[in-house]
This record gives structure tokens, sequence and C-alpha cells, in this order.
């Protein structure tokens, strides 16, 4: 598991691992980041993903491939490549809203977050439910699949570390009703109404139903991270790993 968190006049905003946007602005240099859980989806549920995410990618047109931007139905047509770029990759649990912080805010937030995260052990994370989300522009709309059971109540308290850091740092804290979750493709602009029902018919057609006690695929989680621009720092790490 994994978090994100930065004078002259340049702004810095990551867009892409490993890319920036610099813009000109009278405000000291930031950086754009957020705190998030790191996830690995397992071989043995890419197979079944991928079969849903084909149907769906047949009703809803110009669906892209979170992160990488690529197109879901040119993926589609061969089944490997669909599970290897799709699926293959890491994801990431949001555990904060994306907030610009400061150079001389480094420091604080990142020993803030190993004295409250230090202690982590390892969990497993049980996604159980496809769900659709719209991004806070409502210019993107998300199909992702949402942690409900087996994890919560691990990602619910460390979204309320990183609220307690935020909060002592004067950064927005998370939504007041967190839903953890990973997405895996995106459409332009606010179509959830459409999404959701297209979701819900595939998901009543399929083995996937979405109770409390079925899982579509679960993740270990073994430690966490600050990643700063191109710096990662570590948090913790669980004893056995």
């Amino acid at each position: 598991m994994f978090y994100s968190f930065c004078s002259s006049n340049i702004f810095f905003l990551i867009t892409k691992k490993g890319s920036f946007d610099y813009l000109q602005s009278g405000q000291p240099s930031r950086v754009r980041s957020f705190p998030h859980v790191e996830v690995f989806i397992q071989s043995i549920s890419k197979k079944e993903m991928g079969q849903f995410l084909k149907r769906v990618s047949s009703v809803v047109p110009n669906l892209h491939v979170v992160d990488i931007d690529v197109p879901l139905d040119t993926l589609c047509k061969e089944e490997h490549k669909l599970e290897q770029v799709a699926l293959g990759r890491e994801f990431h649990i949001s555990l904060g809203r994306t907030v610009p912080i400061r150079v001389h805010q480094i420091d604080s937030i990142v020993t803030m977050l190993c004295q409250k995260l230090q202690f982590q052990k390892r969990y497993w994370i049980d996604f159980n439910k496809w769900e659709v989300f719209i991004n806070d522009d409502r210019t993107r709309t998300f199909l992702s699949l949402e942690v409900v059971t087996g994890g919560l109540p691990e990602i619910t308290k460390q979204i309320q570390a990183v609220n307690e850091v935020y909060k002592l740092h004067n950064l927005p804290e998370f939504y007041k009703d967190p839903r953890p979750h990973i997405s895996l493709a995106w459409a332009l602009g606010h179509v959830s109404g459409s999404f959701k029902k297209v979701v819900e018919q595939e998901t009543k057609s399929s083995g996937f139903r979405g109770s409390l006690q079925s899982r579509i695929c679960t993740s270990k989680v073994g430690g966490i991270e600050c990643k700063i621009g191109n710096r990662t720092h570590i948090i913790c790490k669980s004893p056995n790993q």
C-alpha cells in the first residue's frame, strides 16, 4: 500500500507517473499528490474480470483503461492483451483527496504518517462489487471495484489517520463516507446513469453478484509508502515482508 504526497514561480503538477506539467503561477511551487494503497490483481481473477470488461465495453462506447488511456475496445480484441494491459498492472485505493502540498510541509507530513501508520499489519482486501463513480469535477465516469467487506475496517482506519495528518497541515480531508475502490476504466463526461444500468445488467447476468459474501478478486497488502514527486518514502513494512 502506498501514499503519494511536494519556492519560485513554477507550479508542479503530476499528471502521470514520471511526467510533469509546469504552470506559471504567483504561488510558491507545489506538487499535487494523494495517499493511496497499491493493489495487484491475482491471475486467477483476471480471466473472469476480463470477460466482464468485454461485455461492458460492447455496450458502453469510448471506454478507456485508467492511467494508460488505451481504448478498452481495442484491447478486447485480444484476450491476453486485455488481461496483461488492463488488469496486469498496479491499481490504487485512494486514502485521501488529491491535494497540493508545499515544500516546507514534506518532512512534517512524512514524519506524522510514519508515527501514525508505522505499526500496520498485513491484511487481505476483498473487492466485492462492481460500481460506477464520478470524479469531483464531473468530467469522467469510472468503472470500479469497491471494497465492501474484507479490508474495509483497516482501510477506513488508514483514511482516518491520513485525515488527521491533513487536518494538521490545513489540507482538505477525505470524503465523509469513504467508499474504497480501484478504478479500471473511464468514460468521458457525466454518464453514470446509463453506465450504472449496463453494469447492473451485466452483474446480474454474470457470476458476480456483488453480495457481501462473494468476492470478485482479492489482494494482500503489506506496507505503506509515501510518493513525493519521483521520490518514495517508506512509511512502514510489515514484519513478515
